[in-house]
């Protein structure tokens, strides 16, 4: 098990390595960066030089914070996680690690993990994707909450883009927040 600095910067998660920043992203299903490997919980990782076209430099800019690259989910997958984001740390374990709360389950679609919540009255399948920092979402109903803004986003093979948010209330497990789609 090893404890390691999270950072929490313009709605992204950062795992510090080292000296490195690298973007924690359960939506991309494999990792890439600037050097060929990477090191997480004394294991070694082989990396590519990009995903879909992305570079660590271009992904960067995209989030506004000088990172090595990103953590996708053939590293993420292969441990057990507990984010602290306000105690700015992650624990991270090989081995399996005994939790307190409500249990969620979890299914893989492409290596993307995906669970259910309920907007309203309604349960929808949808990806758990720490990289993102909106979530997508859609359906009729969407209109129907309050608007949230514009927002600036991107998405490695497509690029960036503008779109309109909205704040929605949902329900995971036994959870209750608001996220921003």
């Amino acid at each position: 098990m090893q404890d390691l600095p999270l950072q929490f910067t313009d709605g992204h998660l950062f795992l510090r390595l080292a000296t490195d920043l690298w973007l924690l992203d359960t939506g991309a299903p494999w990792s890439f960066g600037r050097s060929p490997d990477v090191t997480v919980a004394e294991e070694r990782f082989p990396v590519g030089d990009d995903y879909l076209g992305l570079t660590a430099e271009q992904l960067s800019g995209f989030v506004g914070a000088e990172c090595a690259g990103l953590l996708g989910g053939d590293v993420l997958g292969r441990f057990d996680w507990i984010f602290d984001v306000p105690g700015a740390r992650v624990t991270v374990a090989a081995d399996v690690m005994a939790l307190q709360g409500d249990p969620v389950s979890l299914e893989e679609f492409m290596g993307i993990p995906v669970l259910e919540v309920k907007i309203g009255d309604e349960a929808f399948r949808m990806f758990f994707d720490t990289g993102a920092q909106i979530s997508y979402f859609q359906h009729e109903a969407l209109a129907s909450f309050p608007g949230a803004g514009r927002l600036k986003d991107f998405y490695p093979g497509f690029g960036e883009f503008e779109t309109d948010t909205h704040d929605v209330e949902v329900t995971l497990g036994g959870t209750e927040c608001h996220l921003r789609f």
